[in-house]
């Protein structure tokens, strides 16, 4: 499946159904009265967060989503029926907002979780609403109410507790090929990895996290150069960046040091609050590194990239040091989620109905 993270529809609710305007006509009720009953109420258009999707291809081609209109009211005191309301399926981590403005208007961060994009307009009232002791025979009616109608833009920032990011072939596919269920295409050329990858990596039962593989950022990528800018918005959610370095590159003229920072600088210059979030050094393929060598050049690196945070030595290729990298970082997410407490789902659609106008 194509993966796609934003997307543009028009949503209109169903416009509310007119009142009617009737009397009795029984030939033994005399001055029988009104008998007009109220239209209906339109459809709502509701946006469910479903767990099982993963892209918004299905908003790419299919862009006008209308509910139903209420019925009009009719006599014998009978009211028009409701409009049929309409559920758009969306990934977890969907941001709905204004086309025209950028307003953000809802986000969509638990599973199952249920909003209203779009409410249905309320019935008109029928001439039965009017009958009083000195108005018997009323002839008013009112019109339906219009349902709403909205411009929306739908872009979606994956839900995942890690992030990987790191130079094209620093081994990001392959350390969540390692380490989760995921399978991402892996290859000896860069740019093989073209759209993001989510994995949940397990550590016991009932014990799991999910990890996020982006494309490969490059220098001057938040001016627009290669494609990890374009998914740079998927780690905004994330609790935890991991930095993958390529300890053993092709080139021996490439410094992975000035490669490091300048990942760093693309971040910040994307979004401070990115650049902010926790962040751990990963070093990776040291399995291609003599024994004897290693901890030199693990020493010269971290002192070089002046780096003063978790350092992890691993070779993803051979899952040396992936075991402690995972229980490390499951702690660390473990600690996070106490912290945070889950909203509770509230299911508009089996709500109390409000009382109208």
């Amino acid at each position: 499946m194509k993966f796609v993270d934003e997307a543009y529809i028009d949503v209109s609710a169903g416009d509310g159904g007119a009142g009617c305007v009737s009397f009795r006509h029984e030939k033994y009720k005399e001055f029988g009265g009104p008998n007009g009953g109220d239209g209906g109420r339109g459809g709502h258009v509701f946006a469910v967060a479903d767990e099982n999707l993963n892209t918004l291809v299905d908003y790419r081609f299919s862009r006008r989503h209308d509910a139903q209109r209420g019925q009009h009211g009719m006599g014998s005191d009978m009211f028009g029926a409701a409009g049929d309301d309409i559920t758009l399926k969306m990934p977890v981590g969907t941001i709905i907002s204004d086309a025209e403005t950028g307003e953000v208007l809802f986000e969509l961060l638990t599973p199952g979780e249920v909003i209203t994009i779009a409410k249905g307009g309320d019935g008109g009232f029928g001439n039965l609403r009017y009958k009083s002791a000195i108005n018997r025979a009323p002839r008013q009616k009112t019109p339906g109410w219009p349902g709403e109608k909205r411009n929306l833009k739908l872009e979606l920032k994956v839900l995942a507790d890690v992030g990987l990011l790191g130079m094209p072939n620093a081994g990001k596919s392959t350390l969540i090929t390692a380490i989760s269920n995921a399978r991402p295409r892996i290859a000896d050329y860069p740019f093989t990895t073209l759209h993001p990858n989510l994995g949940v990596v397990r550590v016991g039962p009932e014990q799991s996290f999910v990890v996020a593989d982006l494309p490969g950022l490059i220098e001057g990528a938040s001016d627009g150069a290669g494609l990890g800018h374009l998914f740079l918005r998927h780690l905004q959610r994330t609790r935890l960046l991991l930095h993958i370095v390529d300890m053993a590159p092709f080139d021996d003229a490439v410094d992975t040091v000035a490669q490091a920072k300048a990942i760093v600088n693309e971040l910040k210059k994307y979004d401070p609050a990115l650049y902010a979030k926790p962040r751990w050094l990963v070093l990776n393929k040291l399995d291609m590194v003599p024994l004897e060598e290693r901890a030199a050049l693990v020493k010269d690196f971290v002192k070089r990239f002046k780096w003063k945070g978790p350092v992890f030595e691993i070779s993803a290729l051979t899952r040396e040091g992936c075991e402690p990298l995972i229980k490390t970082v499951f702690k660390h997410i473990s600690a996070q989620q106490q912290l945070e407490q889950t909203p509770e789902v509230v299911d508009p659609r089996f709500a109390a109905p409000e009382d109208e106008h």
